[in-house]
């Protein structure tokens, strides 16, 4: 059965469950661990979002990746794969909220650019509100499709990561 895509007022506990989670992964992954940074729209203070904390966790090395892998899948969560062919893996695991954990190699230009879209969004309240109505809309347009979701959410991204760039 689809997975409603639902989007819901920013939520006071969710840098608590962060903190909560990250330390959860520090003491699961271990001394590989170069990073464990909160994005993802949860990471911004006001910003409606899915109930799910986005987390990114930079790893030692790409092998490191591997260990860490069975690590989270041995704790229930399930793997998503490296969907977009970046050295990324992503690991879901459901809950309130729910956490997405992306074991990333270091130098990745994807955790890059999430942090960089994440930093604009809390320093600029204008593009945070366009981002909040563009994903209330995309969640009516895309009730039960979350890739289409997201895909949808592809070119809003990169123009702030782009603008981010050009500052």
């Amino acid at each position: 059965m689809p997975t409603p895509v639902e989007v819901v007022a920013y939520d006071d506990a969710w840098p608590q469950a962060f903190a909560a989670m990250s330390k959860h992964l520090v003491n699961l992954l271990g001394p590989v661990v170069i990073a464990i940074d909160h994005v993802g729209s949860t990471a911004v203070p006001g910003l409606a979002a899915k109930p799910v904390i986005d987390i990114d966790v930079t790893m030692r090395s790409p092998e490191a990746i591997g260990a860490g892998s069975t690590a989270l899948v041995a704790h229930r969560f399930v793997s998503r794969g490296n969907r977009y062919d970046d050295g990324v893996w992503a690991f879901a695991k459901k809950g309130s909220p729910g956490q997405r954990v992306y074991l990333c190699p270091p130098f990745s230009d994807t955790h890059r650019r999430r942090m960089i879209f994440r930093d604009q969004l809390r320093q600029n309240r204008e593009m945070a509100d366009a981002y909040a109505a563009l994903k209330r809309g995309l969640a009516v347009t895309f009730p039960f499709d979350g890739d289409g979701y997201t895909a949808a959410k592809t070119q809003f991204i990169a123009e702030v990561v782009e603008l981010a760039r050009r500052i």
